[in-house]
């Protein structure tokens, strides 16, 4: 939204307002509705001190103190609604008869507002894109892809399938994450005890010899000193740093699509990002292909329901493409995303006719694909995990021995 400054004309008294508008359409309607008196001029204008910082404060507040919806809760919500919709119950009575059931605030929030928008004449997609964080982009889609075909219940139904393989690939994920986690806090806490307890006692000893020190033992101390002197300023400034970060990560464009391109990067974290896009974004153009959406259509459902902003752009230029009338085997093969074999397997079902059917095992492809690296997930990390626990122990090994082997050679030299 954006700010607009109008002179306003009241009892011959001349009147400067500020406020916030989507457009300056908006902002006129506002001012009519809110204000009486004749309008001289509006004009846009920057955001007030104070409306920034409120502003700043809100949003932080709801990146890192806003409940959010319980992933099992929304699913069981979107299976009733797709039951109550093919019943012929009306959207609006079902969502309240959902919200007064249900015992997530968070959700019942948003299914009483969805019910009064709609009462008031919107769409469940218009009403429910106001909370695309919290009930995500392949339900936007999906709910999308039922106004647009007129059934509603199909889609829900189906919404509510990729909505639990999300949510069980969630826990796959957190399983094999659970074991590495596990090892490394006990080694980071392992640590801590010996930097914070043992390292100060051979300190004093090290500092009665006046050696010269190796650097393994040096960087022992140095930790040591950091940690005991500005421990609660280092655990806090991680905090800040963390909190932060995934405010601007929500707020921040450009933030977000560093620290996308970053990601993208990064080993194996690449690999599950890659893998999870492509295979969402199969699944909702598949969705909306065997629906009969024209394709332009249906990659511009499917492409805003894709968080990562360096895959979106990617997959945007499809979009671009083929409205300009490039066939969509050339543009997909211009992203330089997809392999060979899925620019074949398109190509197939372009030229044949069957293009959902092919996308349909495109879909398992990337599906599979993304399996196998959660199944692995362990087998990815300990190489990783082995590594970390080595350098620790090195670390601390030669931190302590070092100088003491030098010392002992001192003491039979003398």
């Amino acid at each position: 939204m954006k700010y607009y400054q109008a002179t306003l004309l009241v009892r011959g008294i001349r009147r400067n307002i500020i406020l916030k508008a989507y457009d300056r359409a908006d902002a006129i309607k506002k001012i009519k509705k809110e204000y009486q008196g004749t309008l001289i001029r509006i004009k846009e204008t920057s955001a007030p001190i104070d409306a920034t910082v409120r502003e700043f404060f809100s949003q932080f507040k709801s990146t890192v103190a806003t409940k959010r919806v319980q992933p099992r809760n929304l699913i069981a919500a979107i299976r009733q609604l797709a039951v109550m919709t093919n019943a012929g119950i009306s959207i609006h009575d079902a969502l309240n008869e959902i919200a007064n059931a249900t015992n997530d605030e968070k959700l019942k929030e948003i299914l009483t507002q969805a019910s009064e928008n709609i009462n008031a004449g919107l769409s469940l997609s218009e009403t429910f894109k106001r909370y695309r964080y919290d009930v995500g982009g392949i339900t936007l889609a999906m709910i999308e892809l039922g106004e647009q075909t007129g059934n509603m219940a199909d889609a829900l139904s189906g919404l509510a399938d990729i909505l639990e393989e999300i949510q069980e690939n969630i826990q796959k994920f957190k399983k094999a994450m659970r074991y590495p986690m596990i090892t490394l806090a006990a080694m980071a806490i392992a640590f801590t005890i010996l930097i914070m307890v043992v390292v100060p006692k051979f300190k004093s000893i090290f500092e009665k010899f006046h050696a010269e020190l190796p650097l393994p033992t040096k960087i022992l101390l140095g930790i040591e000193s950091v940690m005991s002197n500005y421990g609660l300023y280092v655990l806090g400034g991680l905090v800040f740093t963390v909190v932060m970060a995934m405010y601007f990560y929500r707020n921040n464009d450009d933030f977000k699509y560093k620290a996308d391109q970053l990601m993208l990067k990064t080993y194996l974290i690449k690999d599950i990002i890659f893998f999870a896009t492509l295979n969402r974004f199969s699944i909702v153009f598949t969705e909306l292909v065997h629906a009969g959406i024209p394709i332009a259509d249906a990659l511009d459902t499917a492409t805003s329901m894709i968080d990562n902003a360096v895959m979106r752009e990617k997959l945007e230029a499809v979009k671009v493409s083929v409205s300009r009338g490039v066939s969509l085997t050339e543009a997909f093969r211009d992203t330089g995303v997809f392999e060979n074999m899925i620019i074949q397997m398109i190509s197939a079902g372009e030229s044949s006719g069957q293009l959902d059917s092919m996308m349909r095992k495109v879909t398992d492809y990337y599906r599979m694909r993304f399996n196998h690296i959660l199944d692995n997930m362990s087998s990815y990390i300990e190489p990783i995990m082995l590594a970390v626990i080595a350098s620790l122990v090195l670390l601390l090994a030669l931190g302590i021995f070092l100088p003491m082997w030098d010392m002992a050679r001192a003491v039979k030299g003398h």
